[in-house]
């Protein structure tokens, strides 16, 4: 099947009006130029990679889309799936985290986070994308450190983030912002943000032998069956030293700049969310997406908690990137696949696996189709059979 007439984006540099041949689900040509009767025709659109996101917080809200108020979990992923499509993302890490006495409750418990999991793994094989399972371990709750060992044993985990939400460090080391934040979202008085603050931060506070042992274990487990482990808003160069210690091979969000130079200079893979880097600006008052990529320290960009900003941010980021749009679409694609040990994908090359993004570049940019394995997953039914060659 050949693609035509499109600008392809490959991993150096675009072709302005180039084709690519799809055989068994794989790239088998690029052309550089239009090709007579081709499947598909762009007419000029863009073809980029599948987007592989490595952090994506939507699955809480699909399968509770209010507060206590679930749906059967085969729906819930499976509006998943389809918003994922949509937003040109073939390969999607489910962020799930095992905090149960957050806010967040039930469900973030051992109990409904492992249901999650393994219904997300079961039901793979039915799914338009490639779903993969990111576990954020909170580091104050070891308890869950079995409940994962099983999970990692099972090939359920594809991997490990390190968290720390305790206030005074990470993504909360500002304390008076997040007593400011807590006032204006939750209507609190200071003083009853101040006294939650504060027991938290008790609750949370673990012996350093205890934190040391619980660090050590989930870092030979994730050894132990090759699971890529993480680091999660580091904010000092030490903590990303200690990180890298411990095996992890990516920085996420970091939440200063000292730390994101630190962790580039140690060979890590920083990772910053899109969102933040199309809106110019943290939502918590954090390291900007576009100051790290200003000062060449942004590897990877995730949803975070909004896919559609993916392509956005990519052409954003593209309009300073030293490489142009091969630079920043770099981002979303090759950079996290290789951070992820994925070397079948992230690239429009010969061998790699035929997933694309079909994408229009006028305004803020949106998908107009989405095809993995060569095979189309989404569409807004502007690409059709009738428009080939």
């Amino acid at each position: 099947m050949w693609i035509s007439d499109f600008r392809v984006v490959l991993a150096d540099r675009v072709i302005e009006r180039g084709s690519v041949r799809v055989e068994a689900g794989k790239i088998a040509e690029i052309a550089e130029k239009p090709v007579v009767g081709a499947e598909l025709s762009g007419d000029g659109l863009l073809l980029l990679p599948g987007f592989v996101d490595m952090h994506g917080d939507m699955v809480e809200r699909e399968v509770e889309p209010r507060p206590n108020v679930p749906m059967p979990l085969e729906l819930g992923l499976r509006d998943l799936d389809r918003r994922l499509a949509v937003a040109g993302i073939t390969t999607a890490y489910a962020a799930v985290s095992f905090s149960p006495s957050s806010t967040y409750g039930h469900l973030r418990s051992y109990e409904h986070t492992s249901a999650i999991i393994r219904a997300l793994k079961s039901m793979g094989p039915q799914l338009l994308v490639d779903h993969r399972v990111h576990a954020r371990f909170e580091i104050t709750f070891p308890k869950a450190l079995n409940v994962i060992d099983a999970l990692i044993a099972e090939g359920a985990v594809d991997l490990i983030s390190l968290t720390d939400h305790t206030p005074g460090q990470g993504q909360y080391r500002d304390i008076e912002r997040h007593v400011e934040k807590m006032v204006r979202e939750k209507g609190l008085s200071r003083d009853e943000a101040s006294q939650s603050i504060a027991k938290r931060i008790e609750e949370r506070t673990q012996p350093a032998e205890v934190m040391a042992q619980t660090l050590s274990a989930i870092s030979r487990t994730c050894r132990a069956h090759g699971v890529v482990l993480a680091s999660h808003d580091d904010d000092t160069p030490a903590k990303v030293a200690l990180m890298q210690d411990l095996g992890a091979a990516i920085s996420e969000f970091p939440v200063t700049l000292e730390a994101a130079r630190e962790a580039r200079a140690r060979g890590l893979a920083t990772a910053m969310g899109a969102p933040n880097a199309l809106r110019g600006q943290s939502y918590s008052g954090n390291l900007s997406a576009q100051e790290a990529h200003a000062e060449g320290v942004l590897d990877v960009l995730a949803s975070d908690y909004h896919p559609s900003a993916i392509l956005p941010a990519i052409l954003e980021l593209a309009k300073v990137d030293r490489a142009g749009l091969a630079g920043a679409t770099r981002l979303a694609t090759l950079n996290p696949a290789q951070a992820l040990g994925l070397p079948d994908r992230g690239e429009i090359a010969l061998g790699k696996v035929a997933d694309f993004v079909i994408a229009d570049d006028s305004g803020l940019g949106h998908v107009r189709a989405t095809l993995r394995n060569g095979g189309k997953i989404y569409s807004d039914g502007s690409i059709t059979r009738s428009r080939a060659a």
